[in-house]
């Protein structure tokens, strides 16, 4: 963001010398229901700019996951990029070794820009962005390990340790809600009613007493949030259960700030009934329109 990060580590690297820039990627593409090869020998710059100004330079190499890269279709991909001679089998060996990569890694994408031939006759990933699929941690832990948490805004890592998805956003509302549709929901009738939602929070279908503490840890953390909105709808997680973590996190955390809450579902007479009887002070609301107000008005 336009607040930048503080500066940790600095990668120095020998110079490279060359005359001419190439752009390669594999990436899954969904129209292609697997791997495909994208190339252009419009590298160093970028590839969007490309695809508008001159898409025909941008060629495409599907793969058959099942099968692999055959050397067929790493070779029309190296004569796409213009190498020929005795460049031509040192790039298909690269375009190879980088596809297996892609794969055993479990990565999603695998950007090379530029690609390059040295003045000394090789071929050299000169800058490259690889991204993996987080749904294949368990499996590439050794990758995951090297993730730098320091790079990233604390709110998101301590939501990932408790299963929240969590965005954070300038408003000063803060929201916490079950379910990506609602939470969306929630932050369109906030801005309706001319507040600003300061986050995006779900806590899932099966949130318990413990992550809604650590979400109201989360929305509490951030200096900008002035009101909290809880709008649960429960379905598989029981109201009853939200209103006792969310009686309890206001007790443990001291929420200094208008505390909204919402509930509708499954319990929801019961968790009425926690809320009144607790010595919390809640505001209540009977649905989405009344929270939106109440939350806004709180401010």
């Amino acid at each position: 963001g336009p607040e930048g990060q503080m500066v940790t580590k600095v990668l120095v690297h020998e110079g490279v010398t060359f005359n001419r820039e190439l752009y390669l990627a594999i990436l899954m593409d969904r129209s292609h229901n697997g791997p495909v090869i994208v190339s252009s020998p419009q590298g160093g710059m970028d590839i969007e700019e490309v695809a508008e100004e001159n898409p025909n330079a941008i060629h495409t190499q599907p793969v058959d996951i099942t099968e692999g890269i055959t050397r067929a279709q790493s070779m029309n991909v190296a004569k796409g990029l213009g190498f020929e001679d005795k460049y031509l089998e040192d790039a298909c060996q690269q375009i190879e070794k980088l596809y297996n990569l892609f794969i055993s890694c479990d990565a999603t994408q695998v950007e090379i820009n530029p690609l390059v031939v040295t003045d000394e006759g090789l071929v050299y990933c000169v800058d490259a962005k690889i991204t993996f699929d987080e749904n294949a941690s368990f499996r590439q832990s050794d990758i995951f390990n090297m993730k730098d948490e320091s790079m990233e805004d604390p709110r998101d890592v301590a939501a990932s340790k408790f299963d929240l998805n969590y965005i954070g956003l300038d408003g000063n509302i803060g929201c916490m809600v079950n379910g990506a549709g609602l939470a969306m929901a929630t932050m369109d009738i906030i801005q309706h009613y001319g507040g600003s939602p300061a986050n995006f929070l779900d806590v899932g279908g099966s949130a318990n007493e413990k992550q809604v503490e650590e979400a109201f840890k989360i929305l509490t953390g951030d200096k900008h949030v002035k009101a909290i909105l809880v709008n649960i709808f429960g379905g598989i997680v029981k109201c009853d259960t939200i209103a006792t973590g969310i009686i309890n996190a206001a007790k443990n955390i001291n929420v200094e700030v208008p505390l909204i809450v919402r509930l509708e579902g499954t319990n929801v007479n019961e968790a009425r009934a926690l809320i009144e009887n607790s010595d919390v002070p809640i505001i209540t609301a009977d649905d989405l329109d009344d929270a939106a107000k109440k939350a806004v008005a709180s401010i």
